[in-house]
């Protein structure tokens, strides 16, 4: 049995600012401690369960966790492998399960200080089948796509709720409640003991895979007016707005692989 854990940094306790989740910013260092041990508390659930873990660094240079705050025999996969899998890089079919540590609100929405979709700067929202995307979102659908479940989830509340709405029966730890450019949050350690036991819960329950659409429409609202028309030459895509472009795709993988050639990322 493997699972597969996708981690990202704004939704863990205690981040609230940008300066915590880059490189050299103010409370970086402990905002990756903290990202970090919350990994390790779901590692450590599944392990307990018997599954193999793999676990996927997903944000930013993808060079934030410390490899041995891992327990022995936990699998890291750090930088990014040029592909349109992204954050879920590594994962196959032969994961059993997905996991998602440290995830965040959706751009577009007003449920966290730190919310985006991929990059901040450069997008206002994106949108698939006409629903606000996250960057859960779209990686549950790429894990489906290899017929693997989305079992758990933890982040900010934004996220949290987003995910149920995406993934029912999915299991969810709210590390924060957000507020403006605030964020109340619970205590480090409460956050790592529920993180445990919500992997444990997840990972002994059944739960469905995401049902796949006929086609999947994506539209990316670009901040820049000049991204939008630069995106709008990917073939098959379409500038809709001065901000806007369309990309109709027949399968979760012309989705992807869209995505990436239109964002440039």
């Amino acid at each position: 049995m493997k699972v597969f854990i996708s981690a990202d940094i704004e939704g863990v306790t205690g981040v609230t600012s940008w300066s915590e989740t880059r490189y050299g910013g103010q409370g970086y260092e402990e905002a990756c401690r903290q990202m970090g041990l919350e990994v390790k508390a779901a590692c450590d659930a599944a392990i307990e369960l018997g599954y193999e873990v793999v676990v996927k660094d997903g944000h930013e240079d993808a060079l934030n966790l410390d490899p041995w705050q891992l327990p022995r025999g936990v699998q890291l996969i750090r930088g990014w492998r040029t592909s349109p899998e992204a954050m879920m890089g590594g994962l196959d079919a032969t994961f059993d399960a997905c996991l998602y540590l440290g995830y965040h609100s959706a751009e577009g929405t007003n449920s966290s200080p730190l919310a985006h979709t991929i990059e901040h700067e450069l997008f206002n929202w994106m949108k698939i089948n006409g629903k606000l995307a996250s960057e859960f979102s779209m990686n549950a659908l790429w894990a489906a796509y290899y017929g693997v479940p989305s079992v758990f989830l933890s982040g900010d509340e934004g996220i949290c709720s987003h995910g149920k709405e995406v993934c029912p029966g999915l299991v969810t730890v709210a590390t924060k409640a957000c507020t403006g450019n605030s964020t109340w949050n619970l205590h480090p350690q409460d956050a790592l003991e529920q993180i445990r036991e919500g992997v444990k819960a997840a990972l002994q329950q059944k739960t469905d895979l995401i049902s796949p659409e006929e086609k999947y429409s994506l539209q990316i609202h670009f901040k820049e007016h000049q991204n939008a028309r630069n995106a709008s030459w990917y073939p098959g895509a379409k500038l809709i707005d001065s901000n806007i472009v369309e990309y109709t795709a027949k399968d979760v993988r012309d989705l992807m692989v869209g995505r990436m050639f239109m964002t440039g990322i």
